[in-house]
């Protein structure tokens, strides 16, 4: 059974079942959940995005821990670690999990999203699955 989970956390629906299924593991296992939220820059100036993600950081964590307090309370202050960052999606869990060893399984939720979507934005859950070196769960 997984000690140290990562879910990838946008929000969604499917990002929140993701959350409660890695959240209900920790609890059985006596292990930890790892929630990384990504803020994507899209355009503006390097001091523009700087900005940006430090106001909209220090905002999101306490939005982020209301959340997931409410989806598991019983594991979102004792068993989960928050980090939120920016970046492209699948690129920041790969490197989360390089980055924490500790980590020996992915969830993230599936968005469902249609084929021209997904070839414009690409998919996280096919990046991650296509580069993970630990078990991923695919949340639906």
């Amino acid at each position: 059974m997984p000690k140290y989970s990562l879910v990838g956390y946008d929000s969604s629906d499917s990002a929140r079942r993701a959350f409660r299924f890695a959240a209900e593991l920790a609890r059985d296992s006596g292990g930890r959940v790892r929630v990384v939220y990504v803020l994507q820059v899209t355009q503006g100036g390097a001091d523009a995005c700087s900005l940006m993600i430090t106001d909209e950081s220090r905002h999101r964590t306490q939005e982020l821990w209301s959340e997931l307090r409410a989806i598991a309370p019983e594991a979102a202050d004792e068993r989960v670690d928050l980090e939120i960052t920016h970046g492209s999606p699948g690129d920041v869990l790969l490197n989360q999990v390089r980055q924490h060893p500790d980590i020996d399984h992915i969830v993230i939720g599936h968005t469902g999203r249609g084929a021209l979507a997904r070839w414009l934005l690409g998919s996280v859950s096919e990046d991650v699955l296509a580069g993970a070196h630990v078990p991923v769960t695919v949340i639906r």
